[in-house]
């Protein structure tokens, strides 16, 4: 019998979990430690067991179903601690002791070297098979490889041999990073923003007297803008919809305005995962392609860093490739989903942190 930390990728279906627990079970194996995490390509499922089957006869069977790039390494019964506690705990030091950062990020993701360094990019976990997104060019060529950004040009180089880093514990990484940071001073939610080209607008927070404006708005963009949007060209914003956009406790949104027309709408919205926020842009054509959604995209960002958030995330159409570049040119990591030609943009918001709207 002997401990091990399991770790595998399946497609997000029901019933996966499940049968990778069989398959332990099967080799006599005892489940004691269970974590699921959404990544690019589907779920990672991380197990500690006690199992008696040799590290290659349990990665057969956990292949055999359904499991991909399975990776098995020693464990200690010091690892069954619970997380959340673990987690709290590390915290908790850090508070205390802010300059142990290094050692403590190390602890949280059980990397085998945390370290400063200085001058370096920080990027996002590089995962192994599949195909490459365009948008995806920053990537790790070594995935067990993590660089977490403090502060302008300075970062944690985290590396752990065995196991890639996934999105997720990016994530965790970042929000922890915070704890060590002063408060940030809150984002300006509106104000003057001039653009590339010299052209000025005004961006304000959403309230419902824009009702008018935004209803202008949509009559004004092509179809295939609404499309990109909502995923239907219908001129009208639902009633319903603008109410939503406008409720404070379910997200915030913001609208640029020029010559007396709002010009764009840009949306964070929460999501029933904590940590978790959505985010969604309607620029008008004659707008497109000078900077607008980008400058828009990084307030939103700014202000889901302030808010707490860990991650953003953000839906949007295969051949939707203006969005695709912006998110890409952000950091985002770009999926497919289970409905063809609809794919998912996921943002580290740590990795965002520096990058606040000019």
């Amino acid at each position: 019998m002997g401990f091990f930390r399991i770790r595998t990728t399946v497609d997000e279906r029901p019933g996966r979990l499940a049968s990778l627990a069989t398959a332990l079970a099967d080799r006599g194996g005892n489940i004691l430690g269970l974590s699921v995490q959404p990544d690019t390509d589907g779920t990672v499922d991380e197990f500690v067991t006690d199992i008696p089957a040799s590290p290659e006869a349990v990665r057969e069977a956990l292949e055999a179903a359904g499991g991909r790039r399975v990776r098995i390494v020693p464990a200690t019964a010091h690892e069954l601690t619970d997380e959340p506690t673990r987690t709290l705990l590390l915290a908790a030091r850090l508070r205390s002791a802010p300059w142990r950062l290094p050692e403590i990020l190390g602890e949280l993701l059980r990397a085998d070297d945390a370290r400063w360094v200085y001058g370096a990019t920080a990027v996002r976990p590089r995962h192994e098979g599949g195909d490459q997104d365009e948008a995806d060019a920053v990537e790790l060529p070594d995935p067990t490889l993590l660089l977490v950004p403090v502060a302008p040009r300075r970062s944690i180089r985290l590396r752990r041999s065995g196991l890639p880093f996934t999105l997720t514990e990016a994530a965790r990484a970042a929000a922890m990073v915070r704890l060590a940071q002063p408060p940030a001073e809150p984002t300006a939610a509106e104000g003057p923003a001039r653009l590339a080209d010299g052209a000025e607008v005004q961006v304000k927070p959403l309230t419902a007297l824009y009702r008018e404006a935004l209803r202008d708005l949509h009559e004004r963009c092509s179809p295939e803008t609404r499309r990109f949007r909502y995923f239907t060209a219908n001129p009208t914003l639902p009633p319903r919809l603008f109410d939503r956009l406008c409720d404070r406790t379910r997200g915030q949104s913001l609208v640029a305005g020029h010559d007396g027309q709002v010009v764009a709408l840009a949306s964070l919205m929460f999501t029933p995962d904590p940590g978790i926020a959505e985010i969604a842009f309607l620029v008008e054509d004659r707008w497109q392609g000078r900077g607008l959604g980008t400058h828009l995209a990084r307030m939103l960002l700014a202000q889901a860093r302030d808010l707490g958030f860990a991650e953003v995330r953000a839906t949007l159409l295969q051949d939707n490739t203006r969005m695709r570049r912006l998110l890409g040119s952000l950091g985002a990591t770009l999926s497919p989903t289970d409905d063809p030609g609809v794919m998912e943009a996921r943002l580290a918001v740590g990795v965002m942190a520096t990058a606040s709207p000019s």
